[in-house]
């Protein structure tokens, strides 16, 4: 059988071909003239033949000899010796030379360097890990850009930045699962302590940070809760706070006698969360509770000797309504549709909101809304919410206790808070610019409070504005955390405190 047109035949087969059709006779038609055309067409079809088998072993014999060709040897199934012959490419199918280096252009966008590869902190001993982690942040290189972080709203957004991946990447909590019910692992989800509640609940439910093995844990969590606390044990009217404080006493005494993680450091590795206005009076009576562990309290006033500015964590206020939708009621108006200049509804508490209700409530004064409660005359136009919506300034004067949940409220509304608490340690103080998105007047200047907010112009109060809607998300709780939330701001700021405790060597 004949090769299909389209393969090519080598010289032999062809020849071969050649000879067995040269024996057959072909019938011609014609005379002895086309006879002998065609036998020169065979002659001629012969000598190209053995010229094209000539010249391909007079190419092969070049490139062998020559000493810019590899030859490799090879043995064959049969056994017998075979050659390879690895030629180069046709120099028109050579790769092209490569381009010489050039100096990159000015328009060009800068080389970025990658980083270091991180250490495996989970070989780490805990204070090893802590100490890497300190040296990091105070060497921060600087953020140049970050959509999740606005630089404005931070005193060092490098070093905050870098504190948090590292938090993110160290951290781990050993969660004692020791205590009674309610008073222990019962988290209050709603009301205006509910701080401390959705911290426990998301502590608990993390997977990243949370660990079994308290010999791997960088920090050691009670988690016992202020308000359940004092629902429990306290007896109405009584004015008696000793037998809160000795319960939470005899509850850190039975801890350090049963397990050694305690008594290692007299509790500087150990931390508490708690929002209930009592929160500080309960840890005074043990001393190494008091004095060595983390205690993040809503109640952060540093004039009562229980709070330690540097160590201690001021816990922001929350009022949670609907657990289940704890964003519901998030968002306020633009600038342009704030007619009130500012506004405060409340029980008159303290001695504060007596001085401001003296100087500014009931209708004294139209761009200043104060009053005790909010009358109904005044509430069927425009509610609570409402109120704080359409204003410029809400104003956060102190309780019974330095904290309001209305610094929290301020921001889900976008509205710049007023704070008068002349010894609150403001929340996540460490790390924010409070100057960039809040207004704080001392008690002794109320009388002025107007003219104090009227000085500041709108250019100024615009960008505070902005501040406040940009910080909204950094206050914010979700049922599954997202990064730089409250639930991680309040974990990052106890992580920086156990961060700051440990000495460096050399």
């Amino acid at each position: 059988m004949r090769p299909p047109p389209h393969v090519t035949a080598s010289p032999t087969a062809a020849f071969h071909a050649w000879s067995s059709s040269s024996r057959r006779r072909p019938r011609h038609r014609g005379g002895s003239g086309m006879t002998m055309s065609v036998s020169c067409c065979r002659v001629a079809a012969l000598v190209s033949l053995l010229a094209a088998g000539a010249a391909t072993a007079l190419l092969t014999f070049s490139l062998l000899s020559s000493p810019g060709v590899s030859t490799t040897r090879r043995t064959d199934f049969a056994g017998t010796l075979s050659v390879a012959n690895e030629t180069p490419p046709p120099p028109h199918l050579s790769a092209p030379p490569a381009p010489a280096t050039q100096p990159p252009s000015p328009l060009s966008p800068p080389v970025v360097r990658p980083r270091k590869r991180e250490p495996s902190y989970w070989r780490m001993a805990p204070e090893e890990a802590l100490r890497y982690a300190k040296k990091k942040i105070r060497n921060a290189e600087a953020v140049l850009d970050d959509p999740d972080l606005y630089a404005p709203l931070f005193k060092n957004v490098s070093q905050f930045k870098r504190s948090y991946e590292l938090m993110e990447r160290i951290l781990k909590v050993y969660i004692y699962q020791d205590g009674r019910r309610p008073i222990f692992h019962t988290p209050p989800l709603s009301g205006i302590y509910a701080s401390e509640g959705w911290f426990m609940k998301l502590l608990k439910e993390s997977r990243r940070h949370v660990v079994t093995d308290a010999s791997k844990a960088h920090l050691f969590y009670l988690p016992y809760s202020s308000q359940q606390l004092r629902l429990t044990l306290y007896q109405a009217d009584s004015h008696n706070l000793r037998p809160l404080a000795a319960y939470l006493r005899n509850f850190v005494r039975g801890l350090a006698n049963k397990y050694p993680f305690w008594n290692r450091t007299r509790g500087a590795d150990h931390f508490l969360v708690a929002c209930h206005d009592w929160g500080p009076y309960t840890t005074t009576a043990h001393r190494d509770l008091r004095k060595n562990a983390i205690k993040a309290l809503c109640n952060a006033d540093s004039s009562e000797g229980i709070f330690t500015p540097g160590k201690d964590v001021s816990l922001p206020e929350t009022t949670i309504r609907t657990p289940r939708r704890p964003l519901r009621y998030v968002g306020g108006l633009p600038v342009s549709r704030r007619s009130i200049l500012a506004f405060f509804a409340g029980n008159m508490h303290g001695r504060v909101r007596q001085v401001l209700l003296r100087h500014w409530g009931d209708g004294q004064d139209d761009d200043m809304r104060v009053y005790s409660l909010l009358p109904n005359r005044v509430s069927r136009r425009m509610n609570y919410i409402q109120h704080m919506k359409n204003s410029r300034f809400c104003l956060c004067p102190m309780g019974y206790e330095v904290n309001s949940p209305r610094i929290v409220e301020a921001f889900y509304y976008e509205c710049v808070p007023v704070i008068i608490a002349d010894n609150f340690v403001l929340p996540f103080g460490e790390v924010l610019d409070w100057s960039a998105f809040s207004v704080v007047v001392a008690e002794k200047d109320i009388p002025d409070l107007k003219k104090i907010l009227q000085g500041i112009s709108l250019r100024r109060y615009v960008a505070m504005h902005d501040c406040v809607k940009r910080l909204q998300r950094h206050f914010l709780w979700h049922a599954r955390p997202i990064k730089y939330d409250l639930f991680h701001m309040i974990l990052h700021s106890i992580w920086l405190s156990r961060v700051n405790q440990i000495e460096l060597e050399g």
